[in-house]
């Protein structure tokens, strides 16, 4: 029984520490670009997926 709870424990924490690092990781890059570059990023990729930005 200890082996089932343990594997419910880590594959409850295991998602939100993947997604503390990868929101960490998003903010430390997105603080260390230019608005414009960011910006014309995010349009490429607005372009790139068929969704209309203008």
């Amino acid at each position: 029984m200890s082996t089932l709870a343990q594997s419910n424990v880590v594959s409850t924490i295991l998602p939100f520490v993947a997604a503390m690092l990868i929101g960490l990781g998003i903010i430390t890059l997105a603080g260390h670009v230019q608005a414009a570059a960011l910006h014309d990023a995010a349009h490429d990729v607005r372009h790139a997926t068929g969704f209309p930005c203008h």
